[in-house]
């Protein structure tokens, strides 16, 4: 699953529309201003927030996304609102 939203994180347009795809407008904002914050486009600051919670997040952390991801009809949306939520708790 991380590899299929990393492989489609191709370009801004793409970026942008998987994270409308999530139904969270405030997640568009939140991504759009980590962006500018780390003086990166959208389409890198998704790849990177991505990449990074599937290096660092805990077993227990997989274990509740695995579990939430079963359990809709989007799991992309389930995933990118949980690598950006992790990512504001730990940010860099």
């Amino acid at each position: 699953m991380l590899g299929d939203i990393l492989a489609r994180l191709t370009d801004e347009t793409t970026a942008v529309e998987m994270l409308l795809g999530t139904g969270d407008l405030p997640l568009l904002a939140a991504a759009r201003d980590q962006a500018a914050a780390e003086g990166l486009d959208l389409t890198a600051c998704v790849t990177q927030t991505v990449q990074r919670y599937a290096a660092t997040a805990s077993d227990e952390e997989w274990v509740t996304l695995m579990g939430m991801m079963n359990r809709t009809q989007n799991p992309s949306a389930i995933c990118l609102q949980r690598a950006f939520a992790y990512a504001r708790q730990r940010p860099l």
